[in-house]
C-alpha cells in the first residue's frame, strides 16, 4: 500500500497536513511526543490548547501547527495500559478513528501518527502496532481522500514492531 509509510524519525519534522500528538487529557503539554511537539510548535500552541477545554481518552481535537512543518496538529489522548482490563484496546483504536474523523472534517489529505500510548502510558508496542495498522488500513481502504499516512516510530524497536505488524494480513 503506497499511501502508507512506516519510518523511524522525529514526528515534528514531518511535512504533512497534520501530525498527531499523543497528548494527555489537559492538552497543555507533557513529556515524550507531546513535549517535543509543544517545544517545536512554540508558545502559541499552548495558548490555543488552553481554549480547548482538554480532551477525553480516545477523542481528538485539532489546532494549528504554528512553528512545525505540518500545518495542523491533531491531539488525541491514548489510554494508559492497565493490563488490558479497562478497554484499552478499543480506546486506542478510537484514537485513530477520531483522528481520521477530525482530519476528514478539516479537509486534510496527509497525516503522520506516532505510536500512541506506547511511551509513558506503557501500552505494549506489538499490540499497539497491530491496532494502529488495522485502523489505518481500514481508513485507507474506505477513504481515497488520504494520499499519505505516515507512522513515525521514535526508535528501532517500535519500527520493527510496526514492520512486523505490516506483514500480518488485514
Amino acid at each position: 500500500m503506497q499511501r502508507l509509510k512506516i519510518v523511524q524519525g522525529d514526528i515534528t519534522e514531518q511535512v504533512v497536513d497534520a501530525i498527531v500528538n499523543a497528548a494527555n487529557n489537559s492538552l497543555l503539554g507533557g513529556g515524550g511526543v507531546d513535549g517535543a511537539i509543544h517545544q517545536v510548535a512554540g508558545p502559541k500552541l499552548l495558548a490555543e490548547c488552553r481554549t480547548l477545554g482538554g480532551c477525553s481518552t480516545g477523542e481528538a481535537k485539532i489546532t494549528k501547527g504554528y512553528d512545525l512543518r505540518a500545518g495542523n496538529i491533531i491531539h488525541t489522548v491514548g489510554p494508559v495500559w492497565h493490563g488490558g482490563l479497562h478497554n484499552e484496546e478499543e480506546l486506542l483504536a478510537q484514537c485513530y478513528r477520531s483522528s481520521f474523523k477530525v482530519a476528514r472534517e478539516n479537509g486534510l489529505t496527509s497525516i503522520a501518527f506516532p505510536s500512541i500510548s506506547t511511551g509513558a502510558y506503557h501500552f505494549p508496542k506489538e499490540k499497539a502496532s497491530r491496532i494502529a495498522l488495522r485502523e489505518i488500513r481500514k481508513e485507507l481502504h474506505q477513504n481515497a481522500r488520504f494520499k499519505e499516512v505516515v507512522v513515525v516510530c521514535f526508535d528501532e524497536e517500535t519500527l520493527r514492531d510496526y514492520r512486523n505488524a505490516l506483514k500480518e494480513p488485514d
